[in-house]
């Protein structure tokens, strides 16, 4: 389990790659991942590639990235998550508040 993230020259696009089970003993780094980034005007890509498995306190913490962005304002893409991860984020109406 580990959190990379990438801040684009300029600072305007943040990708936060998270690999293995994205649960909660990753809230403290994935939190870290973007709490130095300005937040809202910020493009921000969760790139779940290489994610197994999410479960609820993960939906959570996106939900914190969604608030630390801007709310309803906010620019969030939830990429390349593997079809059961998809399909958790698909029950969860995640679609509705975020970019998939």
């Amino acid at each position: 389990m580990s959190i990379n993230t990438t801040v684009s020259d300029g600072g305007a696009k943040v990708t936060i790659a998270v690999a293995g089970k994205f649960d909660f003993q990753l809230y403290d780094e994935f939190r870290a991942s973007y709490t130095n980034t300005a937040g809202s005007g910020i493009e921000y890509v969760v790139d779940l590639s290489d994610t197994d498995y999410l479960d609820s306190s993960a939906l959570g913490m996106l939900l914190l990235l969604r608030e630390h962005a801007g709310g309803e304002s906010s620019a969030i893409e939830i990429s390349q998550a593997s079809p059961e991860v998809r399909k958790i984020l698909d029950v969860a109406n995640f679609g509705k508040l975020f970019k998939l």
